[in-house]
């Protein structure tokens, strides 16, 4: 065990380490926030089925929401009449806002790229549009979030090497066209974080690493990772990722969700995650529990007097039994999805907490290993 204190970059502070894995404090214009920490995606300024009173009583201190999607819908000019997205949406927590990257190469938006940014199709309007890295740096800073993500090319699994060659020069580039521009116009206090791509290849996922870590942002995000690959494969990345990214700077892994990986990976040293996995798999009625996952529409619950998990204190575990949510679930009732949403995020919260106080106290090893072998 190492204790540690960042003096070079004031808005991260390491507190305490056991291995590889960090307790520390992120502190950005809405506030101070402990790490590791697990963003619930906002993508809309909204989770879907839940609005802002929800994410407040299950804990939940930081989202992500998207500057892209959000520029098209309400308009980024109207978020800023509001005050910013705090504002607009009623949240005073801390809110990361993504590039919109990885939307962009969705087959519902991709019209092509260039080395000025990224083509896409408008699906409101159809109107085909240039985003530009000084043009997504300028959604951010209307948004008025608290950190933004940049531009990035990130190249779909599986990738070859001459596509993910091709993204790391669009990606490095526009990360530096990013970083000046938001230096020039930045006015209060937004911090920017670098994403470094590499797919697989351990000499690109250096190289990348090295090169993000260069360009002086505020933090740094692994990117194009959880997107089919194995489990061994994503920690080998991350592993190669880390070990060329300074230890001061807090380290974001994008897309991550899943108990397991994100216990995997607090271990090898990431402070912060985000992904939609815990929210969607409620929408599929799946529920986490610390014993796995519950199929709620399975038969055996339909008259279970138990709560979804004991010792929950969610909202619906304190009012609900298994035997409701299962008949909520058959008789198709809308409002399963937002209860089922909430015990997730909860469970998810707890997690992060116990991560944060077992790494404090140096008993993070065990922690997860017990949990581990109760969950799967």
């Amino acid at each position: 065990m190492e204790k540690s204190k960042n003096a070079d970059c004031k808005m991260f502070e390491i507190i305490n380490e056991e291995g590889n894995a960090r307790y520390g404090v992120l502190k950005t214009k809405s506030g101070s926030y402990e790490t590791p920490f697990f963003m619930p995606v906002a993508t809309k300024a909204t989770g879907k089925y839940l609005d802002s009173a929800d994410l407040k009583r299950v804990g939940v201190k930081t989202i992500i929401s998207n500057a892209f999607i959000l520029s098209l819908s309400p308009g980024v000019d109207v978020i800023e009449k509001f005050g910013g997205i705090h504002k607009f949406m009623d949240f005073d927590g801390n809110i990361f806002t993504d590039s919109g990257g990885f939307q962009m190469y969705s087959e519902r938006f991709l019209f092509g790229t260039n080395e000025d940014g990224i083509k896409f199709k408008n699906p409101f309007t159809g109107e085909i549009i240039l985003c530009t890295p000084e043009m997504d740096m300028d959604f951010h800073l209307k948004i008025n979030s608290d950190v933004a993500m940049c531009l990035d090319d990130m190249p779909m699994y599986p990738a070859s090497k001459n596509r993910i060659l091709e993204s790391l020069k669009k990606t490095h580039e526009w990360a530096r066209r990013c970083k000046k521009y938001h230096d020039k116009n930045n006015a209060k206090g937004q911090l920017l974080f670098g994403i470094a791509q590499g797919g697989l290849i351990p000499e690109l996922r250096r190289m990348s690493a090295k090169v993000i870590s260069g360009i002086g942002f505020d933090g740094l995000a692994l990117g194009g990772l959880a997107l089919g690959e194995t489990s061994q494969e994503m920690y080998d990345a991350v592993i190669m990722g880390l070990k060329n990214m300074p230890k001061e700077k807090i380290k974001y892994l994008m897309g991550v969700g899943t108990p397991e990986r994100i216990l995997e990976c607090v271990e090898l040293g990431i402070d912060c995650f985000d992904s939609r996995y815990p929210t969607m798999t409620a929408r599929h009625n799946q529920l986490f529990t610390r014993n796995g996952l519950l199929m709620m529409q399975k038969k055996e619950f339909s008259e279970d007097e138990k709560p979804i998990e004991e010792g929950c204190d969610c909202p619906i575990c304190r009012k609900y039994s298994r035997a409701y949510i299962n008949h909520l679930i058959k008789t198709q009732e809308a409002n399963v999805k937002r209860l089922m949403s909430l015990h997730n995020l909860r469970f998810m919260e707890r997690l992060m907490q116990d991560i944060r106080t077992t790494i404090k106290e140096n008993s993070f090893e065990s922690f997860k290993k017990e949990f581990l072998e109760q969950y799967k």
